[in-house]
């Protein structure tokens, strides 16, 4: 059982993350294919992810998630808040009965140097020269890693990543991070997570 982490952050909200290492028959004697996807790959990272939600929360109501405009997926009762990633051979999903949450997985690379410009702001990128890590492709990866986790957090779509997805401070030695959610119809300041699990990024969002 290739489950890698699991956390049990408190008595509502816990998290998982699954190395992928089956074929799709393991995962439907469990999940259902609940959409036509034709690649291989991302068939099989659909399943995980619905997998380990079930990992997680043995009671989540797989066969009532629904799909937002958005491509967010829900449960119309929000008996259950939860979020699902996958980045590669690995799939992550967090689920809690209280609140509202984000994950994301990344695996580090220098091709996320090719959209800095999309999604860091000038005060981030200040930071990031003091600090010595603007042109660390880890670095810039975790960072696009919890904006992902922001967006999924907020799940309405159509938000600046540059500008309404704040990191505000990044503390290594606890492994969290202050963010900024800043749109006309809300405004949070949110505690972020992180760890890094080689070979990827971890980051999660409760709020």
């Amino acid at each position: 059982m290739p489950l890698i982490y699991s956390q049990t952050i408190d008595q509502f909200t816990r998290l998982a993350v699954w190395q992928i290492a089956e074929t799709e028959d393991f995962f439907l004697e469990k999940v259902p294919l609940s959409r036509s996807i034709t690649h291989p790959h991302k068939r099989l990272q659909h399943l995980a992810g619905r997998y380990i939600l079930q990992e997680v929360c043995p009671e989540f109501p797989i066969h009532l998630i629904q799909i937002a405009d958005t491509n967010k997926p829900y449960l119309e009762n929000e008996s259950h808040h939860f979020s699902i990633s996958h980045c590669g051979h690995f799939a992550a999903a967090i689920v809690s009965t209280t609140h509202r949450v984000g994950i994301d997985v990344e695996q580090p690379t220098a091709r996320v140097n090719r959209i800095v410009h999309k999604f860091i702001s000038d005060e981030e990128n200040t930071w990031l020269i003091e600090a010595g890590l603007s042109n660390d492709d880890a670095f810039t990866t975790l960072l696009w890693s919890m904006k992902e986790s922001l967006f999924k957090w907020y799940g309405l779509g159509e938000v600046d990543f540059k500008t309404q997805l704040q990191i505000k401070s990044i503390d290594r030695e606890t492994q969290t991070a202050h963010a900024l959610f800043s749109k006309s119809d809300l405004q949070k300041r949110l505690l972020m997570h992180y760890q890094f699990i080689a070979p990827i990024w971890l980051s999660w969002v409760i709020g």
